[in-house]
């Protein structure tokens, strides 16, 4: 199955249509580190992280685990571990997943710029819970936790997020 995410903040999934939050930049074809927009194409769902303290596990097919406050993901280009988990603290610059604010507290790695890993094309490319406003996010897409958790039921390993299809 695709969550196929259009430009206009829109999402569709098995039929049922969702909004969405994209990247404050929009939609690209040429991602950057650091650019804001979020990145054109089809991208498997690689697993489901979710926050024990706030949130039961999901139920999914796809490969699960709980998030630790140590628990980071690399989005330093000069980095060996770029786009990569690693624990906090990490001597490169990361990004906390244990976060104060709950948009990861359900978290899905997408499969983009992970295989190979290529410095300076994004990094951290999530799909995650939406703001209250569904404001915009650093090149993510965001759903609202009853949508999000949906999907995730119906999702399986060959499940994909298709960006601007």
């Amino acid at each position: 199955m695709e969550l196929t995410v259009a430009g206009d903040g829109l999402a569709w999934w098995n039929g049922r249509r969702f909004r969405c939050a994209l990247g404050r930049a929009g939609i690209t074809k040429k991602k950057r580190e650091g650019d804001g927009a979020s990145p054109a194409g089809s991208f498997l769902m690689r697993r489901v992280l979710y926050r024990p303290d706030r949130i039961a596990a999901p139920s999914t097919r796809l490969p699960l685990a709980a998030i630790a406050p140590q628990d980071g993901w690399c989005d330093d280009p000069a980095n060996a571990k770029y786009n990569l988990p690693v624990r906090l603290p990490y001597p490169a610059r990361a990004e906390k997943l244990w976060r104060e604010d709950r948009l990861y507290d359900l978290v899905v790695p997408l499969g983009y710029n992970d295989d190979p890993v290529r410095p300076g094309l994004g990094s951290a490319i999530f799909l995650h819970l939406a703001s209250e406003n569904y404001g915009p996010t650093e090149g993510c897409i965001a759903l609202n936790g009853a949508d999000l958790l949906s999907v995730l039921q119906e999702a399986d390993e060959t499940s994909r997020v298709v960006i601007g299809g």
